[in-house]
């Protein structure tokens, strides 16, 4: 299973979760691919995740060290080291934040999502919440795979670098945020996360 969580006002309408979806499509391991739309609040999106795992645990006999992949972007992927420290697994971190607690304290307050008119509050409570799930940085950094654009204009590719450092992947010159031009790692991103592990 592969379960890519979206960044900070985004959704599985996403340049990278729509480019994922049609490549996991095109391969035919649609039914591998799960894309959900993660609530504003850290504590909720976890709790969302945690019950999609053991889900797929019970239905599929999932076993999380070998059959499961997190990939996660941006608020995403700091959700996706938090839950592959738990369930030991590989996990996919594109511009991750990693202080994500400190971050995103500037974004409290009404925000509208990228892909729609919705509107959602980010309350302050969701800053301690982001704090009290910090995981430390990875047990085995070997099992990551590492995206970090150095032109990242929202996030520090330094400390995506240092928390990652023995992580597989790219640090990539210039770039963004987005990660426009994503399309180009995908190929080695969908090898890293449909490995056998």
């Amino acid at each position: 299973m592969i379960l890519y969580l979206h960044g900070f006002r985004s959704s599985p309408q996403s340049y990278k979760a729509m480019l994922l979806a049609q490549a996991m499509q095109e391969r035919g391991l649609a039914e591998q691919w799960v894309c959900p739309q993660l609530p504003a609040s850290p504590q909720r999106a976890i709790a969302l995740c945690n019950h999609l795992i053991e889900q797929a645990i019970e239905d599929q006999g999932l076993k999380p060290e070998h059959d499961l992949v997190i990939i996660g972007s941006s608020l995403g992927g700091y959700y996706a080291a938090t839950l592959a420290e738990r369930w030991k697994c590989r996990a996919v971190v594109l511009n991750p934040a990693v202080y994500a607690a400190r971050d995103l304290a500037t974004q409290v307050g009404e925000h509208r999502l990228y892909h729609s008119d919705d509107a959602f509050v980010f309350l302050p409570e969701y800053v301690d919440e982001l704090a009290e799930m910090a995981a430390g940085k990875p047990a085995r950094p070997e099992r990551y795979y590492l995206l970090a654009a150095k032109g990242d204009e929202v996030l520090d590719w330094q400390e995506m670098a240092d928390w990652f450092a023995g992580s597989q992947g790219h640090l990539l010159e210039g770039g963004d945020h987005g990660l426009s031009g994503f399309e180009q790692w995908l190929p080695e991103v969908l090898e890293f996360a449909l490995q056998a592990s």
